[in-house]
């Protein structure tokens, strides 16, 4: 039996609200030092764009997101500030 290697990953167009999204969390990450809470979140905040979520005062206790060096409410904040520059309300 052989090893296949890995399939290639196609990366979303700078543009596309996927990776606006994912490129908000990966600023934050000072805050958010796990790579899989990283990525959760990135889902869950792009699930609440597309109007399927929770916002990210609610996401960010109900994900069980590991927070360091500030508060889940200051951080929520920054997120609505950002996710609010590129919904562009």
């Amino acid at each position: 039996m052989t090893t296949l290697p890995a399939p290639g990953t196609n990366e979303f167009p700078d543009s596309s609200l996927e990776k606006q999204v994912y490129n908000i969390v990966e600023s934050l990450s000072e805050y958010i030092p796990l790579t899989n809470d990283k990525n959760r979140l990135g889902f869950n905040l792009y699930k609440f764009m597309k109007g399927e979520g929770d916002p990210p005062e609610v996401l960010l206790k109900s994900a069980k997101i590991m927070i360091k060096g500030i508060t889940v409410d200051e951080l929520a904040a920054k997120i609505d500030s950002e996710l609010l520059k590129i919904s562009g309300k």
